[in-house]
């Protein structure tokens, strides 16, 4: 397996000298790059977006939680970073602001 696929990497398999070496750190650092491209930068995206919006979130806008439940945002306790929503008349729940998923309209 590892032969066919230095193989491949070589081209004809004749012999491994200095200037062929240089083939596998190029397909690595393209390998890299694709990882950094494809998967690292939209997470870090999604990452900065969500906490963007949970910077913006004040009393009266509607959420949804990390659980399913829908409900409007009655008050904020920033030093413990939990928001307290209200879900039905006279219920309110208290949620860890990091477990509001995303601003509903």
């Amino acid at each position: 397996m590892t032969t066919l696929l230095l193989a491949a990497l070589y081209g004809s398999g004749q012999g491994m000298d200095g200037r062929s070496g240089m083939g596998i750190f190029i397909w690595i650092f393209l390998l890299i790059a694709i990882m950094y491209l494809f998967f690292l930068r939209p997470q870090a995206k999604r990452q900065k977006d969500h906490r963007t919006m949970l910077t913006e979130l004040k009393k009266g806008d509607r959420v949804l939680t990390a659980g399913g439940i829908f409900g409007v945002i009655a008050g904020e306790r920033e030093k413990e970073n939990i928001f307290i929503v209200k879900i039905a008349d006279n219920v309110k729940i208290e949620v860890a602001k990091d477990r509001i998923l995303q601003k509903v309209q």
